[in-house]
């Protein structure tokens, strides 16, 4: 049986000992059950994987030792989507969840013309990430930015391949699949909101070498488009 796998940003490599925060410390001891000389395991969201063993099975106060650590390496190939906020925050979040299962590194809410009000929670998303890290026995937590514009993420990425997704009529886009190389180190995509981009958005973004490219045959949601894209950049490591 897989052991129960928790998050916490405030561990070290050089501790030998970690006590657990409140909540942790309940969900083991209260919800689980947990005594004393079991074992979990716990991630730092930088790649290391820790296996602990309760030692103090308190349910404030969890105190662990740790066992053995083991450093989960980055994927070779950096994939990040600069994604448009949405008006429902609920497709949003449900797009965060999605990235960080498949594996994406970095997520840039982008602002954008067309983009619509909309308030940003970084600490409710940042949960969010971090419950779909664990769900999917990640150690590696996704960077979250704040809310960006679109002309300074456009500047400001030196990615090897730049692309942008959008709906514009009366271009030729190919599949982003067929651009895809296997060696670059960085990837980024821009995805747009539900009004797609500006005429002027696409122009700056195609001034400065990013490619447009389909990510199907019908026209998506900005969320639906995300995850469309995360999958093709994972799965194209």
């Amino acid at each position: 049986m897989a052991l129960p796998f928790f998050y916490s940003e405030a561990i070290k490599v050089t501790d030998k000992e970690f006590v657990l925060n409140e909540e942790t410390s309940k969900h083991v001891v209260q919800v689980l059950r947990m005594q004393t000389g079991e074992q979990l395991l716990l991630t730092d969201g930088k790649g290391n994987l820790f296996t602990a063993e309760i030692m103090e099975d308190n349910r404030k106060k969890c105190v662990v030792k740790i066992i053995s650590i083991e450093e989960k390496p980055l994927a070779e190939i950096r994939n990040t989507i600069a994604i448009s906020l949405v008006k429902n925050s609920n497709r949003f979040e449900w797009f965060l969840e999605k990235a960080t299962e498949l594996g994406i590194n970095t997520i840039i809410p982008l602002l954008c013309s067309r983009t619509e009000k909309q308030h940003f929670k970084p600490e409710r998303m940042k949960s969010i990430l971090i419950s779909a890290m664990l769900q999917s026995q990640q150690t590696w937590l996704p960077v979250l930015w704040e809310p960006t514009k679109i002309g300074e993420i456009i500047q400001r990425t030196n990615a090897e391949q730049k692309f942008i997704a959008h709906c514009e009529e009366g271009e030729l886009k190919e599949s982003l699949t067929h651009h895809l190389l296997s060696n670059p180190l960085e990837r980024i995509i821009l995805i747009g909101p539900e009004g797609d981009f500006t005429k002027e958005e696409i122009a700056e973004a195609l001034l400065h070498n990013f490619k447009p490219v389909a990510l199907g045959n019908t026209r998506l949601r900005t969320e639906t488009a995300g995850v469309v894209a995360a999958t093709l950049l994972c799965i194209h490591q």
